[in-house]
């Protein structure tokens, strides 16, 4: 199934709910060149082509200069899981792109090659120095059973909850190429928010 065609049954979510306890602030508000975080997230998931696009936010924060529809977690302390299981849920396509907030090298380039690993009923989860890269993947919407189930038994590990998708065939893994690492470099505190200059 060609790229250009799976794009149009595509939908996205902004991971951006967390309590950003180490960096003491909200990090999808952090700025690069002047964009946050969170816009620039967006910007990168539109590139691709998606136009279904979600915010999995905090309850209290204001994201309306985003124009964009905001789903909250069923109950605080899921983690990432929480705002995955939403989306699934919401999602109005077969495939739901997954993209965390916290990753300002991430690109539209790399996006793509994550959907090249997908087909209409199969999603994909990079896999980079042997573990599994849950935050940015690709699941389909059947997955959101898998979801649930984790979060009723109190399991809210998102790499355990790919690593059932994978069990169950919902999506593939892929190692992630060297000239890739840095996409995956993310923002945890605030002496990790350094040297945005060199962010093209």
């Amino acid at each position: 199934c060609c790229v250009g065609t799976i794009e149009m049954n595509l939908s996205a979510v902004i991971l951006a709910g967390g309590e950003s306890r180490r960096m003491g602030r909200d990090k999808a508000w952090l700025e690069v060149h002047g964009q946050p975080l969170i816009a620039r997230a967006m910007d990168t998931v539109h590139e691709l082509g998606v136009e279904e696009v979600f915010i999995s936010g905090r309850l209290g924060e204001d994201y309306s200069t985003l124009k964009c529809p905001v789903l909250l977690d069923l109950e605080p302390g899921f983690g990432p899981l929480g705002g995955i299981e939403r989306a699934l849920q919401a999602a109005s396509s077969p495939l739901l792109l997954v993209v965390a907030v916290d990753l300002p090298f991430m690109t539209t380039a790399f996006l793509r090659k994550v959907l090249a690993h997908c087909d209409r009923l199969t999603g994909a989860v990079p896999e980079l120095n042997g573990n599994l890269e849950p935050l940015i993947a690709i699941y389909p919407k059947r997955c959101h059973s898998f979801a649930s189930d984790f979060i009723a038994r109190s399991r809210y590990a998102a790499c355990g909850f790919a690593e059932a998708c994978l069990k169950e065939c919902a999506v593939k893994t892929f190692r992630v190429a060297d000239t890739d690492t840095g996409c995956f470099t993310n923002w945890n505190s605030p002496e990790d928010a350094v040297a945005p200059s060199a962010i093209a």
